[in-house]
């Protein structure tokens, strides 16, 4: 099962969340072989936020990891988003043809409820480095579409998704994470 989990910040929280750095890549490293993506999300360079997207075996195992984690822990993180998520490129961030540098990348999410949306991969695949549906534990309810994307500014990303179909869409500056080469 695919989980899509987004800490975010709590305000004020820089210091540390670099006092917890090596922690924080020190848990990560424990769930390496099932990591699709992750990174931080930046308002300029500052940290706002950390996407994982994790393969688990049970939504339980997904909110050990998420609470677990050691900034959540030392109370770096307001809050969590954790759903359950559908890999729909079936690849991880690191086959993402577009590599690890170069363009804008974003973090777009669709959160919603009802009828499901933007279930298909949308055009441009090759500046997607991430897509899927947001689902209830279960699988059974859509609750949205989490994006990694490429793209020349904050309205290109958000244009993968349809527009007036989510209750909210958020657009986040977000780069690959993961320990320095």
């Amino acid at each position: 099962m695919e989980f899509f989990c987004y800490h975010r910040d709590r305000p004020g929280s820089v210091a540390l969340r670099e006092e917890l750095l090596e922690e924080h890549w020190s848990y990560m490293d424990r769930y390496a072989t099932q990591m699709i993506a992750r990174g931080p999300t930046l308002d300029g360079d500052t940290p706002t936020g950390s996407v994982h997207i994790v393969d688990l075996p049970s939504p339980a195992a997904a909110r050990a990891f998420a609470f677990d984690e050691p900034n959540y822990q030392a109370g770096a993180y307001r809050d969590v988003l954790l759903r359950r998520w559908s890999n729909t490129l079936g690849r991880t961030m690191w086959d993402f043809p577009g590599g690890r540098a170069g363009g804008n990348r974003y973090l777009v999410l669709g959160l919603g409820a009802g009828e499901a949306i933007d279930l298909a991969v949308p055009p441009g695949r090759d500046e997607l480095i991430a897509y899927g549906p947001l689902l209830s534990d279960d699988g059974a309810a859509w609750l949205g579409t989490a994006a990694l994307v490429r793209a020349p500014d904050p309205d290109v990303a958000r244009a993968v998704l349809t527009v007036g179909r989510y209750a909210s869409v958020e657009v986040h500056h977000w780069r690959f994470g993961g320990r320095p080469s």
